[in-house]
């Protein structure tokens, strides 16, 4: 007797166990748990790496003693790490604003380009010089100023470096050279702004050293007429 209540019992439970299973299917039970279970795991983002910076290294010959260097006309050359160009930034205040840009007609801006070609010609000092033109890439926002790439090809080398902005003051600012762009990058946006240098204006360059260079302005007036000065 007790094994046939046993066995009516278990036969019971396969039966309640199989229709629930069924009604599970129906309802798509066994699929929505298997979603949630694959949106519950979280992906931790990978971490990016960082690169060092690889310092740039120049041959060097190395000194030796005159008696040992008499001895051996073959020089020994070693590496040696340059550090990177660097200028202390000067308080400039914030950047221009866009909205506040300035244009003037393309009339002014080719008298003000005029009046400096024709200083440029009485400086009569010998130096090398070019003039520039200023586009409002180069008073705001960016504050990049691309220089005459014959100019910099024939008078400036091919080295990064500090150039320094003297203005008619006797003023300096240094700058950043950049050899392989032609331009002026750092600290140019601080002699920019100390001079209040506008679209329109134009400059004179004058290469008075190897790596100073003389500026003269030539403003665009309010009023349509260009005038020099004295910065």
């Amino acid at each position: 007797m007790v094994v046939e209540k046993q066995t009516t019992y278990e036969e019971v439970r396969l039966k309640r166990v199989e229709e629930n299973k069924k009604r599970m299917e129906a309802l798509n039970l066994p699929k929505l748990s298997q979603i949630l279970n694959s949106t519950s795991v979280k992906i931790s983002p990978m971490k990016k790496r960082s690169i060092p910076r690889t310092p740039e290294k120049h041959m060097v010959i190395v000194r030796r003693s005159s008696r040992i260097s008499n001895s051996s006309s073959v020089p020994v050359y070693r590496e040696v790490d340059v550090k990177r160009v660097q200028i202390q930034r000067r308080g400039v205040g914030k950047r221009r604003d866009f909205l506040n840009r300035v244009y003037v007609s393309e009339e002014i801006r080719e008298e003000a380009i005029a009046k400096a070609k024709k200083f440029q010609d009485e400086l009569g000092s010998g130096y090398p010089s070019f003039v520039k033109s200023m586009l409002q890439s180069h008073v705001s926002g960016g504050f990049w100023l691309g220089l005459p790439a014959q100019f910099c090809k024939s008078h400036l080398g091919i080295q990064d470096g500090v150039i320094t902005l003297i203005d008619e003051e006797g003023e300096e600012y240094e700058t950043i050279y950049l050899a392989r762009k032609n331009g002026l990058s750092g600290g140019w946006m601080g002699f920019a702004v100390a001079h209040n240098l506008a679209y329109g204006d134009t400059l004179v360059f004058e290469l008075v050293r190897r790596t100073a260079f003389k500026v003269y302005i030539t403003r665009v007036g309010s009023c349509g007429e260009s005038s020099k000065d004295m910065s």
